[in-house]
């Protein structure tokens, strides 16, 4: 078994035990009414999207979205959250060097012998949620679960949802399709974008992700019958049967949408065996990137 079958696999547990754990971080997590920015980088700015949007439709306070190298430095701030599995990665660690004793930071990180452990003002270790693979599976689930429980967002529910996931069987003919377009509205949009990601990594896949109300915009063109179009949450009226009306093949996520990706992750690695491919070590990528200065 692959490293990334291993570790999608288990993420339940890392889920139930994040969710516990949150009450027990709260000091270094956002309180209601601070002007938050959630940062990372490829996977992690992904999940920093989905949080964003999710803390600030629930009416915890305004919150943006970047990647770390993209951060706006005109901007204030009263806290800072960086995801980064690694510890490591060059673009999160010069952000918050240069945001240190003038922004408050909190990392969430996978090791605890890192440098950003003495970056950031405050660090949260999910180490038990660590992984081999260089493909990000059960770090980012279980990182953005932590931030879900502290939202008051997550239930036993989407554990419930998430087993569903990796029981199940993928729908017919999805892994033999040749293009892959994930979906997503407000806080499902970073997780569509991490679908698309994964895909590609893993799989070497074409795909790509939008907003929902996007898609009709252009990149409904590329759609056929050899395509996939996966929904995660609600759809927009009629989309549904538009695709379906072009020959390609439409998938509506019908679990919580974090569990919706462990599907995602799940056909990731199906459709690289099938190509032959080794989803643990992926074409030009490496587990962090360390950039030279």
């Amino acid at each position: 078994m692959a490293h990334v079958e291993d570790e999608l696999d288990s993420q339940p547990e890392c889920w139930t035990r994040a969710a516990a754990e949150a009450t027990g971080h709260a000091g270094a997590l956002p309180v209601p009414g601070e002007r938050v920015a959630a940062v990372g980088c490829g996977t992690s700015y992904f999940m920093a999207q989905a949080f964003a949007a999710l803390r600030e439709g629930s009416g915890h306070g305004e919150t943006d979205a970047f990647a770390a190298s993209e951060f706006p430095h005109g901007r204030s701030y009263d806290r800072v959250i960086a995801l980064t599995r690694s510890g490591t990665t060059t673009e999160v660690l010069d952000l918050l060097a240069r945001l240190k004793g003038r922004t408050r930071t909190t990392a969430l990180s996978a090791d605890p012998d890192t440098p950003v452990m003495t970056v950031a003002d405050e660090v949260v270790v999910l180490d038990y949620a660590d992984e081999r693979s260089v493909v990000q599976t059960r770090f980012a689930t279980t990182a953005l679960t932590l931030l879900r429980a502290h939202l008051g967002l997550h239930t036993d529910a989407v554990v419930a949802d998430a087993r569903t996931a990796l029981a199940g069987e993928l729908p017919a003919g999805l892994v033999e399709c040749t293009q892959f377009t994930f979906l997503g509205r407000g806080w499902t949009v970073g997780l569509a974008n991490e679908a698309g990601l994964k895909m590609r990594e893993a799989s070497l896949s074409w795909t790509e992700a939008y907003p929902a109300m996007e898609y009709r915009h252009g990149p409904i063109s590329i759609t056929t019958n050899s395509t996939a179009t996966w929904m995660f949450g609600e759809a927009p009226e009629g989309l549904a049967e538009q695709v379906r009306a072009t020959g390609g093949m439409w998938i509506q996520g019908r679990l919580d949408p974090l569990a919706e990706l462990v599907r995602a992750q799940r056909l990731a690695v199906a459709v690289a065996a099938a190509r032959g491919l080794d989803p643990d070590q992926p074409r030009h990528l490496t587990r962090s990137v360390i950039l030279a200065h």
